[in-house]
């Protein structure tokens, strides 16, 4: 990859949500809500605090994470949709 986020931010790659229901019925992309849960590509060195200190990011490469539907700013890469986002936006780390 040839992005690497500055300070805070994170690159998100969104995961698939699964695009049948229980019953069987397949859901257009149309129709589709956006996924909210995605895994994390790279993450910058991180926060600068006032006092001028760095403090690193609590996420890290491979993490999954929960974020909301309309975080962080979409790009596109060699063809793939990723998201940068700043880590306020994240939710939580999927264990």
């Amino acid at each position: 990859m040839k992005l690497r986020p500055l300070h805070d931010r994170v690159i998100v790659k969104r995961l698939d949500n699964e695009r049948k229901t229980a019953s069987g019925i397949v859901i257009p992309d149309n129709v589709a809500e956006k996924p909210d849960q995605g895994e994390v590509l790279a993450v910058g060195k991180g926060k600068i605090l006032e006092d001028g200190t760095v403090r690193p990011l609590d996420v890290k490469v491979g993490n999954r994470i929960l974020f909301g539907k309309y975080s962080g700013q979409a790009v596109k890469v060699e063809g793939e949709e990723l998201l940068v986002m700043r880590e306020d936006d994240i939710m939580a780390i999927v264990e």
